[in-house]
């Protein structure tokens, strides 16, 4: 687990760096979410390049989509495409790397980006691999911000339904979204059961722990005859302090002062790992 966590604030540098390039991007939803993408996608998913295009392969789809940097980085550190090109090209001009994800790039399913869509269409690529009687698993991330769209409770309540037990949903609870708190925007104190009244199958999770992670996946593949949902507990920006628990940071570029004060904590953090 060490290897991995180590590996994690590596990659958040190439998220910082990446939002550098690109003179913008959602920070603080990329640091949320990004453990759970490398636990994804180095322990869980049947999914890389070379069966990238293979009707098997299991499914991600990025609901909260302004967290696309984090995505880029996982899926360049893959070698689903060239990260040192979607880091230098980032949201200019020409390149496919815009702000949310462009399904025109290898390993991204579809475009997301308005929020409250990924998992109705992740039930409908669930609903489709069991009729195609195919093995493969969708996975879906959202943040709890989108929890206020409707959509979102249409696709638990269908997913619940079908029973479909080669659903994920995914639940980033940072607790923050751009205009605040998520208790005084939109409150859900109350996510587990609202969840599981649905017809799920509710795990809960450090989404910054690696064996958390690890341990919640396992659990949600050996679940049968109900979709699961994990619930990872998440800080916004996690990785460096001047961007922990702050609504500000949702949408924010670092200024070159705070860039050095990021990239230098990351790298303390990181050999902090190595030595655990």
């Amino acid at each position: 687990m060490a290897n991995l966590k180590a590996m994690s604030f590596d990659f958040r540098k190439d998220v910082v760096d990446m939002i550098m390039s690109g003179k913008g991007g959602h920070i603080g939803g990329d640091m949320s979410i990004l453990d759970c993408l490398i636990e994804l996608y180095y322990e869980q998913m049947n999914v890389s390049p070379e069966n990238w295009g293979d009707p098997n392969r299991d499914r991600f789809v990025m609901s909260k989509g302004h967290s696309v940097e984090a995505l880029y980085t996982v899926l360049g550190h893959r070698g689903f495409f060239s990260l040192d090109e979607c880091i230098a090209t980032f949201s200019k001009f020409g390149s496919p790397y815009i702000g949310h994800p462009n399904n025109k790039i290898p390993g991204i399913e579809m475009n997301s980006g308005s929020l409250g869509h990924g998992l109705p269409v992740a039930v409908g690529m669930a609903l489709a691999g069991r009729m195609d009687k195919r093995d493969y698993r969708v996975y879906v991330a959202m943040g709890d911000g989108e929890l206020a769209e409707g959509s979102v409770w249409e696709g638990f309540m269908s997913g619940g339904h079908y029973k479909l037990d080669n659903l994920c949903a995914i639940l980033d609870i940072n607790n923050l979204q751009i205009s605040g708190t998520t208790e005084e925007v939109m409150n859900h104190t109350n996510i587990v059961n609202q969840v599981a009244d649905f017809g799920w199958h509710v795990i809960e999770c450090d989404g910054h722990d690696f064996a958390s992670l690890k341990a919640a996946f396992d659990e949600a593949k050996a679940t049968k005859g109900l979709p699961s949902c994990v619930i990872l507990h998440t800080t916004k920006g996690y990785g460096a302090k001047i961007m922990e628990n702050k609504a500000g940071w949702h949408h924010h570029l670092p200024n070159e002062e705070e860039y050095k004060e990021i990239v230098e904590e990351l790298m303390a953090r990181k050999e902090a790992a190595l030595n655990e």
